[in-house]
């Protein structure tokens, strides 16, 4: 049997822990926990060392593709705003014996445990009675959790069928948690080894919960004296692998701040991450990094943190009071809605051709002087007459086309080889782009689009010469 020991061998076995990686300490701390839960020193644990946490998704259907995990991206921002390391997220499904291991192995190497999902009224509902089981608690009811339950279907004029009074049950000691946005309650759990948060799958009521519940006990309960802020600078027109050629060397020695490179469609995303006491000096350790980023990719970065091309876009269109319409066919409308969001004011219309016949129509009158079957055999000819179309048509200040033709032959959707075509006039000239990179995808749409935005807001920086 493994001694009991005092505070000061607990607080002794923190520090030595402190001057580790937390990478390295992990096992080391479930160790330091179990030694000092004889005398529930693992609070003093959480008071010197920086939080970490382990979010479990529960649900067959996150396994099966049917639902993607947006819960467990949204909380792991939300943890690292606050400051709280997270080191494993995991996905199980409504297996109870696997629930236990994913949830034994959750409270041994960290120090918050938040699940999500498997709190329902269904037979399938599973996290209550194995939360119950991991932390060697009995299922009991709370009275006040079976009143919330009622007066919830009370308050809608409906009928409670029986299966609901399962809501109303928690591991003895829990602490209940009302849910007022559904009618499944949830608890926290004060377990030695780790504090067990159990939060409903819905997203709504998650987000709720975790905002007004979770975050206050976690900012009450442990040392959140460190916050991790960070800046995200967003790249176009330049390739993953360049950003990182010509960024490298900052990710390769940053320690605090640390940098990283993302690639999504059409952009690279450059984060620059830092730890501090507090918001204000994380954004002055990321300031001269940030700096030294833009000094190295320059124009190509277009916007930072939440901003996007489009708000960037619309934003000067309402500083320079012009207007654009576009027209698209391959891209089915996503050109025109994500200007449409940005700027209503200045935004004039949208066309959108899925035909032949449509194309044809439109550009009857648009042609430039040349017939209409020559336009149509040339893509750049009917890349400019579609832009010429929309301005003409719509009476804009800008016609923004965007065409583009798919390789039949590609079985791949998001890699569909073609090429696609942008141009842009503002009824004197025409600036153009051309790119290898047209499909039917929902990755290659959200590229070609970004492209296309992307001219129009090098036109409004730059002009058109």
């Amino acid at each position: 049997m493994i001694p009991t020991p005092n505070h000061t061998i607990c607080n002794k076995l923190t520090t030595d822990l402190r001057q580790h990686s937390p990478q390295m300490h992990i096992h080391s701390r479930a160790l330091v926990k179990r030694i000092c839960s004889g005398i529930n020193s693992v609070w003093t644990i959480r008071r010197n060392l920086m939080a970490n946490a382990e979010i479990v998704a529960i649900g067959s259907e996150l396994l099966l593709g049917q639902i993607v995990d947006t819960n467990s991206a949204w909380m792991a921002q939300r943890l690292t705003a606050l400051g709280v390391n997270l080191y494993f997220k995991s996905v199980v499904g409504d297996n109870p014996a696997r629930m236990k291991e994913v949830i034994s192995r959750a409270v041994e190497r960290a120090d918050i445990v938040i699940t999500s999902g498997g709190i329902g009224p269904t037979q399938d509902d599973l996290t209550r009675e194995v939360v119950a089981e991991v932390t060697g608690r009995r299922l009991v009811q709370d009275a006040g959790m079976l009143e919330q339950v009622e007066e919830h279907f009370r308050r809608r004029g409906r009928p409670m069928t029986p299966n609901n009074i399962r809501q109303s049950y928690m591991p003895e000691g829990a602490i209940p948690i009302k849910n007022p946005n559904g009618t499944a309650p949830s608890f926290v759990v004060e377990d030695p080894r780790a504090v067990i948060f159990s939060l409903p799958g819905v997203p709504v009521e998650m987000k709720w919960l975790f905002e007004h519940e979770v975050e206050p006990y976690l900012r009450k309960r442990f040392n959140l004296a460190e916050v991790i802020h960070y800046r995200v600078l967003k790249i176009v027109g330049i390739g993953e692998s360049a950003v990182d050629d010509k960024v490298g060397h900052l990710i390769a020695n940053s320690s605090n701040p640390t940098v990283g490179v993302l690639a999504l469609p059409g952009q690279v995303d450059v984060r620059i991450a830092a730890k501090a006491a507090n918001r204000e000096d994380a954004m002055k350790m990321i300031a001269p990094l940030e700096a030294e980023v833009r000094a190295l990719l320059g124009s190509a970065i277009f916007a930072a943190d939440d901003d996007t091309m489009e708000h960037v876009t619309g934003k000067l269109l309402r500083q320079q009071n012009r207007t654009v319409a576009v027209c698209e066919d391959l891209t089915c409308g996503q050109l025109a809605e994500r200007l449409q969001s940005a700027s209503t004011e200045h935004f004039g219309a949208g066309f959108i051709c899925n035909s032949a016949a449509a194309v044809h129509a439109l550009l009857q009158r648009s042609t430039g002087g040349k017939s209409i079957d020559d336009v149509l055999k040339d893509p750049v000819l009917l890349t400019d007459a579609m832009a010429r179309a929309a301005r003409q048509q719509s009476g804009c200040d800008f016609g923004l086309a965007l065409h583009a033709i798919a390789d039949p032959t590609s079985t791949v959707q998001n890699l569909a080889r073609g090429q696609a075509y942008v141009s842009l006039t503002d009824g004197r000239s025409f600036l153009r782009r051309e790119s290898a990179s047209a499909g039917r995808g929902a990755y290659d749409r959200s590229r070609m689009t970004l492209n296309a935005l992307d001219l129009l807001r090098t036109a409004l920086l730059e002009g058109m010469d």
